[in-house]
């Protein structure tokens, strides 16, 4: 019912900037958190961001935290992901997801029902 597609993936250099964005078909948009994710070569999917259905509360991983931004405007059905100071750790296929249930701290892979095909990005030393 729900489909996201991401966006704005590609090769940067350290330092560098990205700015990702996720589109959501649904009119009921609001009602979801919205995750990111991502998934390094041979590294298991890991969480890094989300934020609430209203946009009032985010959450970071340690990894990102002060150099990535989570936003979402819901009248045009996207989330978006700035992404500054880019290093090349950060190179992984990103993932936009969509939650489930209500929006709370600590969810879970498993809270986010829909998710997108992915973009990769790629950050060179």
């Amino acid at each position: 019912q729900v489909q996201l597609v991401e966006s704005g993936g590609g090769l940067v250099q350290a330092g560098g900037s990205l700015r990702l964005a996720c589109a959501a078909s649904g009119r009921t948009f609001r009602e979801y958190g919205m995750g990111w994710f991502r998934q390094a070569p041979g590294k298991e999917r890991e969480f890094f961001a989300s934020i609430s259905g209203g946009g009032s509360i985010t959450n970071y991983a340690d990894a990102v935290k002060g150099r990535f931004t989570i936003s979402r405007d819901n009248t045009k059905n996207t989330v978006s992901l700035q992404m500054n100071s880019l290093k090349p750790e950060d190179t992984a296929v990103y993932y936009c997801a969509g939650g489930s249930t209500p929006y709370k701290l600590g969810m879970k892979m498993r809270d986010y029902g829909y998710w997108g095909q992915g973009t990769q990005v790629t950050v060179s030393s």
